[in-house]
């Protein structure tokens, strides 16, 4: 990398045999949507407080892809819950199947936003869930195309 010359993350795309799998994103529900960000699903349960629904550009809202509300109120985003709300959800995510199959087609299609009201993303269930997608072990049929 040259001086001056900004560093860009790589993109999550994979290629796969059933196609690439465009980059997964999250982001705050609240911030101004862009060109870049793709498809926006909203992947909380409830809609962001105080924002009209004209306020926020969304495509698809997804309320059961998002925590169970007592998993989201026993976390209350403490970091020193992080690792285990992260293996809760995704037991959670084990019973959503037909949803992560989804947003796994979307991704297919171009990319993914997934937007949460979480103030801190990184402490989010949408960063559990990007990985979550990202890994693939959901899939109806896995890489060599053979049922699981």
């Amino acid at each position: 990398m040259s001086v001056g010359q900004s560093f860009a993350p790589r993109s999550a795309t994979v290629m796969t045999p059933g196609g690439a799998r465009h980059d997964v994103i999250v982001k705050r529900a609240r911030e101004q949507a862009s060109a870049g960000d793709g498809m926006r699903v909203l992947v909380d349960r409830l809609w962001p407080r105080g924002v009209t629904r004209e306020g926020l550009v969304v495509d698809l809202w997804l309320t059961d892809i998002a925590p169970t509300p007592t998993l989201r109120r026993w976390y209350g985003h403490d970091p020193k819950r992080a690792s285990e709300f992260a293996a809760k959800y995704r037991s959670e995510l084990r019973a959503q199947e037909d949803l992560l199959n989804l947003l796994d087609d979307l991704r297919l299609r171009g990319r993914l936003a997934l937007l949460c009201d979480a103030s801190d993303s990184a402490l989010s269930h949408g960063s559990v869930l990007r990985a979550v997608l990202i890994e693939g072990h959901f899939l109806r049929q896995d890489y060599q195309g053979e049922q699981p």
